[in-house]
């Protein structure tokens, strides 16, 4: 099972050559590691995604959980699966010592979770969600908080949810009408109606911390008068031990067509009295540190949707090479025996194209993680601002470009099973249910491509666009060098040129203040946007492909080879429609605008 969840020499290369993580040993943090106990984290992750998670992953999607007597039940197996994760300190992975964390690098500790993810993303949620509310309370909340909250929470004793939509609102948060009455113990009562609160009841642990957006009775409109509370499921003592039941209530679970084994909670907050509560961080400031747990939510959400798309196209290969079907093109005796399927051309394109997909999504969260670590611990106030201002402007990217690429490689998985991947005997079918969620939570790709052509490349007077632009235009001049690679290099270099032109023509209708035009077509730009940031990312990859060929590497010569086919395919199959997509952004077609609500 665990060659079905990732290829480990991949996850080898990428980590150690291509990003070679073990640079950030040079940061006091980690000062105490070694590429062997980095190693040792991601194999225990990988027996535990593979031995506790994915055997139950069929049986938590066939048999979600159901809203009996008021509460969830589930399947045993999901409790038992978090038990084992608990007792591997695995749930800590990047926290402190002092906190009983392992410190480990933030590519290592999104690798540990992303195999996990692989295995069973619904039970994994539960783990994820927590990990991101305690990192937030951490970020933002008092002293007392994390020591009552937080650190419970990183131990696994506590549960955690974030919960920002309510049922008349959707994604516009600046509509939310959840409020919070201030009392005199210097606490708050609220009262409201959330949705689509993932793991927002269940009994896998001892409390549940949900993390609510709210309004204080004085709070402006929109966004700004928006606040962040925590509002413990059960009260927590001042000693930790338990109290009793807060004012929240489990009002329905939300029925999904994928990531099933997650419970999907309707919650009301003051059916009575009131939720307590406790202001986390600054009145009017919460959803500026909800950021926090959304952008760190976002960068989950991308490595999620490559490891669905990365066990997909481990199932969809291994399918593909023992099923014998037909015979080859010239073949002309129907007695002869028939070939394995990665014999016939189309679906070794097939195949090539999840690679170049997965692969190169794995890249793009790696880029981002590595980043994280460049952000907070570089060695000079200048290096840490490049980086923090690099992963503003990726985030989007992150989030998004795997959403779409990976679940087209779930639905290439699908085809290359032919009709049994349309069925239940497969699990293929199951990973592109999963992962069909991810387009759409913790911001969809309308909103992502409006944050990355609205904001992100125009912060610091497009500082941080210019900085990744020259980036690539480094490794493009480098792979020039290469007659191997010198193609490719000169159609990224197109694509490259053809957004930048795009770019500075939307930036020029924008200062006209015509935003509507200006943005009108905002997710193709963060579509092509992103096939050029995993364009430079497969470039990177064959030169690294290339220096392992010459010796300076640790794979087989067939592995790297299949890297400058992947960073072939990348470039002659998918960097062609930049240009195309980067004319109809330069023309500012308003095609969508202009169709009147009566002619859909």
């Amino acid at each position: 099972m665990q060659q079905h969840i990732i290829n480990t020499q991949d996850l080898a290369f990428q980590l150690f050559e291509l990003h070679r993580v073990e640079r950030v040993l040079r940061f006091e943090r980690y000062a105490d590691h070694s590429r062997e106990t980095l190693q040792a984290a991601l194999d225990l992750a990988l027996k535990v995604a593979a031995e506790a998670f994915a055997p139950h992953a069929r049986l938590v999607d066939e048999e979600e959980p159901r809203f009996e007597n008021g509460r969830v039940t589930m399947r045993p197996e999901v409790q038992r699966a978090l038990d084992v994760l608990k007792g591997t300190g695995l749930m800590a992975a990047s926290q402190d010592y002092e906190r009983g964390g392992m410190q480990l690098p933030a590519a290592v500790a999104q690798m540990c979770v992303g195999m996990l993810k692989g295995a069973n993303v619904g039970t994994q949620g539960y783990a994820g969600l927590t990990i991101a509310a305690a990192n937030l309370i951490l970020a933002h909340g008092t002293d007392e908080q994390k020591r009552r909250y937080a650190e419970p929470m990183l131990a696994g004793r506590f549960f955690g949810t974030m919960c920002l939509t309510e049922p008349h609102a959707g994604s516009s948060l600046g509509d939310l009408r959840t409020r919070a009455e201030p009392q005199a113990d210097g606490s708050y009562r609220l009262f409201g109606n959330k949705i689509y609160i993932s793991g927002g009841d269940h009994e896998l642990s001892e409390n549940i911390v949900h993390m609510v957006l709210a309004r204080l009775p004085d709070a402006p409109a929109g966004v700004k008068g928006i606040s962040l509370f925590l509002v413990p499921k059960i009260a927590v003592n001042e000693d930790g031990t338990l109290g009793e039941r807060n004012d929240v209530a489990l009002a329905g679970l939300i029925h999904k067509m994928g990531y099933r084994g997650t419970t999907s909670t309707m919650l009301n907050f003051g059916e009575r009295d009131g939720a307590i509560g406790y202001l986390v961080g600054e009145p009017h400031r919460g959803l500026a540190a909800m950021f926090h747990m959304m952008n760190e939510a976002r960068i989950g959400v991308g490595l999620g949707s490559v490891m669905l798309g990365y066990t997909g196209y481990q199932h969809a290969l291994a399918y593909a090479r023992e099923r014998r079907q037909g015979r080859p093109m010239g073949e002309k005796d129907p007695a002869s025996p028939q070939v394995p399927l990665t014999r016939h051309a189309d679906i070794r394109r097939m195949l090539l194209a999840q690679k170049a997909y997965v692969e190169g999504g794995l890249a793009l969260c790696l880029e981002g993680a590595m980043l994280v670590d460049e952000k907070k611990f570089a060695e000079t106030d200048e290096q840490r601002a490049q980086a923090a201002g690099l992963l503003d402007l990726l985030t989007p990217v992150i989030k998004s470009w795997p959403s779409r690429y990976c679940l087209e490689a779930n639905s290439l998985a699908i085809q290359v099973h032919g009709g049994y991947g349309y069925t239940r005997e497969y699990p293929v079918e199951q990973f592109y249910r999963d992962n069909r969620l991810n387009p759409i939570h913790e911001g969809t790709h309308g909103i992502q491509g409006l944050d990355l052509l609205g904001r992100k490349v125009s912060l610091a007077g497009g500082e941080h666009y210019q900085r990744l632009m020259a980036r690539i235009e480094a490794t493009i001049d480098e792979a020039r060098r290469q007659e191997r690679l010198a193609p490719n290099a000169e159609r990224l270099a197109g694509a490259v040129a053809a957004m930048a032109a795009a770019t500075d023509r939307i930036n020029a209708e924008k200062a006209t203040g015509n935003a509507e035009k200006a943005l009108a077509n905002a997710t193709v730009y963060l579509d092509a946007f992103g096939q050029v940031v995993v364009g430079w990312l497969w470039l990177r990859q064959g030169l690294q492909a290339l220096a392992g060929l010459a010796g300076d590497g640790e794979q087989s010569a067939a592995f790297y080879q299949g890297k400058l086919a992947a960073c072939d395919y990348f470039a002659r199959y998918e960097l062609p429609a930049v240009e195309t997509a980067a004319a109809l952004l330069a023309s500012l077609d308003t095609t969508a605008l202009e169709i009147p609500d009566d002619g859909f």
